[in-house]
């Protein structure tokens, strides 16, 4: 089936998302910095959009998603979150299993203690990290083209560099889609995020997962190019899923695209341990 975004509208603008055929829970997919909810085509279509009803929104000032008519209060971890729990109300998926990609999964983490009816959270590409001071050294790795997912203007050129972090280094076609999504994200909306990573810009994410008390599902592409799985291991996870980090192989940051049936299996093997294993 071919998917068509449809619109929602909260209290400060139109918001695009994609849904599913799936009438069984609701899976609520949050897409990372300069993408949208297209990323999630894997998972949207197929066997797992098929029985789930999953829901991949565009995040104000990316995909189709209307850009912010006040960039400084949006384009921030606080700002995104409260767009997400408006969204997720609004389309009646507050009692959803939410599942972010990177920026995605540091917006659930900061919408973690509003997103009271969730029945598990589900990370990947997301280094929780504190908020003073933000360390920020130990939880990514070294790369050159890090620093353009915080910049505003970007040419073809920055776009290139920065759409190869997303997957494994020895990926030979990069997905147009993604290419696409970059060019269409607000600059602002990089730009701002970078000015907010800031001590209390946010909340400390060290403290929200050793706080919680859902069930919370990490994924990691083993060659990942920008998050450091060492860093994520040392934390205090409590509700940490099977206990331990769920490691993919040949697959880098975006794993639900690079492995999308490693990756799906993941993702449904949580879903059924959390609905029908009543571990809430």
């Amino acid at each position: 089936m071919e998917l068509k975004p449809e619109k929602v509208e909260i209290s400060t603008q139109n918001i695009s998302y994609y849904e599913s055929s799936g009438k069984e829970q609701t899976i609520f997919l949050l897409h990372g910095n300069s993408s949208s909810g297209r990323c999630y085509l894997h998972q949207l279509q197929g066997e797992l959009g098929e029985t789930y009803r999953l829901i991949a929104m565009d995040l104000p000032g990316h995909g189709l998603s209307d850009v912010a008519a006040n960039p400084e209060v949006t384009y921030n971890l606080p700002g995104y979150a409260d767009a997400v729990v408006e969204v997720a109300k609004a389309l009646d998926a507050s009692d959803g299993i939410f599942l972010g990609w990177s920026l995605g999964g540091h917006i659930l983490l900061e919408a973690a203690d509003k997103l009271t009816d969730a029945r598990g959270i589900a990370i990947f590409g997301t280094p929780p990290i504190a908020d003073n001071p933000p360390d920020l050294e130990n939880a990514f790795l070294p790369h050159p083209s890090l620093s353009l997912g915080l910049t505003a203007e970007l040419s073809q050129e920055d776009m290139l560099a920065y759409l190869t972090t997303f997957f494994r280094p020895d990926m030979k076609e990069i997905p147009e889609l993604f290419l696409e999504d970059i060019a269409l994200t607000d600059g602002r909306a990089r730009a701002n995020l970078g000015a907010s990573i800031t001590p209390g810009g946010y909340q400390n994410e060290i403290e929200i997962v050793s706080n919680m008390k859902i069930p919370l599902m990490i994924i990691h592409g083993e060659q990942e190019q920008l998050v450091n799985a060492d860093y994520i291991a040392k934390l205090k996870m409590p509700s940490l899923w099977n206990g331990e980090i769920k490691f993919i192989t040949n697959a880098g940051h975006a794993p639900h695209w690079e492995t999308p049936e490693k990756f799906n299996s993941l993702l449904m093997d949580f879903i059924i341990d959390v609905t029908i294993g009543n571990i809430h």
